[in-house]
């Protein structure tokens, strides 16, 4: 499925980044590296927030090891570059309340990884990652080796770990590869596409896809999945779904059209959905059972976030729209159903949105600061003439301190001067406290993340 391939000096690595890109001359395998680009771009984001060794970008891991070596110069162990890129940017989405990235590095480090020639696997790693929940996976293998067969497996590994993370585990389907390609095929290409600018991924939005396994198969397997704790607690904290980029559903392996038919919503329970688009049939309700361990369902499925039910709704109905459309039942191409679901989605994306807003716009209300005015906390290059990006109250005239390389300077100040100086109510300096222990849990309390969380906490 592999073949190398010149490219070109590109204007420079900062821009080409942008859209996952690096530059260099010579050559490299390239055939798939950006056909997964949804879930390679957030885990970038995630894995910049505290990168120790320097890697450059995601995409490198998911190429061949001379390649990969142009990116990532400080790994010693090239065949496991996927894994430790996975590994970090789990630890700074968990450390960050971010469920969002978590899942999409389980994704990740499933993905099946470059190779020189079709039928011709990729070597597995030989360490353990430091996080379970991606150390029980490995990644995908060219679909016409003689270990994909086990692909399968892989996929009902990473259903298991995002059920345990509580994130839609259907996204396994994501992770799968393409049809297999000819042994000996003298290009060497295979059936691959690799577009960096697709946002969505080529290989959802082309429907190159080809299923690992299938939603009932997911169920089944996940059945008796429990949530972790400490997953349970990232979930609650994180702002948006672990659906955020194409759907697992938006592959072939769509849903009976049925699914999708309006149904009111179980008896005690509310439907949160409220999407009106009904072609090829309405979005399943996303019904919300008040005081449930995971209180939000669709078709059966039970969710932590409303974020990640109203993501599957969505999905259910654009599988039930190109059913009808590929059957003839509807008139028009199944691009329409592209058209409504991501319609669908941004209805779900502004819901969570004004749910967040409406939850700090309460956060505020109560939060009583005495005398003084905002404590929020800025991350930013330039502060006191500082070259590197660091902390510091952005409200100066109530909390003046020099910037700090940790948040913990800045955060414990502000927290002591709500105490002392602006006579703030008890109530808010425990806040206060609290969040400058979430802040300094969130990458270590050295990078944006880290005044993210302060600032989330206390909702300013």
């Amino acid at each position: 499925m592999k073949y190398e391939a010149t490219i070109l000096a590109l204007a420079g690595f900062a821009a080409a980044r942008e859209v996952g890109l690096y530059t260099r001359m010579g050559k490299r395998e390239v055939p798939q590296e950006h056909s997964h680009e949804a879930i390679l771009r957030i885990v970038n984001t995630n894995l910049q927030l505290n990168n120790p060794l320097a890697i450059q970008d995601t995409v490198f891991g998911l190429l061949g090891n001379k390649a990969a070596a142009e990116g990532a110069p400080n790994v010693a162990n090239l065949d496991c570059l996927q894994q430790i890129i996975a590994d970090q940017a789990f630890t700074n989405a968990k450390a960050a309340g971010d469920l969002e990235g978590q899942a999409n590095a389980i994704l990740f480090r499933a993905l099946e990884r470059n190779t020189g020639s079709v039928g011709l696997e990729s070597v597995l790693c030989n360490e353990t990652a430091v996080n379970p929940e991606i150390a029980a996976i490995t990644q995908h293998q060219d679909p016409a080796s003689k270990s994909a067969a086990g692909n399968k497996d892989i996929a009902l590994a990473v259903a298991t770990q995002l059920a345990s993370i509580g994130a839609d585990p259907n996204l396994a389907i994501q992770t799968g590869t393409f049809a297999p390609g000819q042994i000996g095929d003298p290009t060497a290409k295979g059936n691959t596409c690799d577009v960096a600018d697709d946002a969505a991924g080529c290989i959802i939005s082309q429907n190159l896809l080809v299923p690992d396994v299938s939603e009932a198969e997911i169920k089944a397997a996940v059945a008796d999945v429990a949530v972790s704790a400490g997953a349970a607690g990232a979930a609650a904290g994180a702002a948006a779904s672990a659906a955020s980029n194409a759907s697992a559903a938006a592959a072939p392996a769509a849903a009976p059209a049925a699914a999708a038919a309006a149904a009111p919503a179980a008896a005690g329970a509310v439907n949160v959905q409220t999407f009106t688009g009904a072609l090829g049939g309405a979005a399943p309700p996303v019904e919300f059972t008040a005081g449930a361990d995971r209180p939000f369902a669709v078709d059966g499925s039970t969710f932590l976030n409303q974020g990640a039910a109203l993501q599957r709704s969505c999905s259910v109905q654009h599988n039930a729209c190109a059913n009808a459309a590929n059957s003839g039942a509807i008139a028009g191409s199944s691009a329409q159903c592209e058209t409504q679901q991501a319609a669908c989605e941004a209805a779900a994306a502004s819901k969570r949105r004004l749910a967040v807003r409406t939850s700090s716009k309460a956060r505020r209300a109560a939060l009583d600061t005495g005398s003084c005015g905002s404590p929020a906390i800025e991350f930013a290059v330039g502060l006191d003439g500082r070259k590197e990006a660091s902390f510091q109250a952005v409200n100066q005239a109530d909390f003046n301190h020099g910037s700090a390389l940790n948040i913990k300077v800045i955060s414990d100040f502000i927290c002591q001067q709500l105490s002392s100086k602006c006579d703030a109510a008890a109530a808010t300096v425990s806040a206060c406290d609290a969040a400058s222990a979430a802040a300094q849990a969130a990458a270590g309390g050295k990078a944006q993340a880290s005044a993210d969380a302060f600032n989330s906490a206390l909702g300013v």
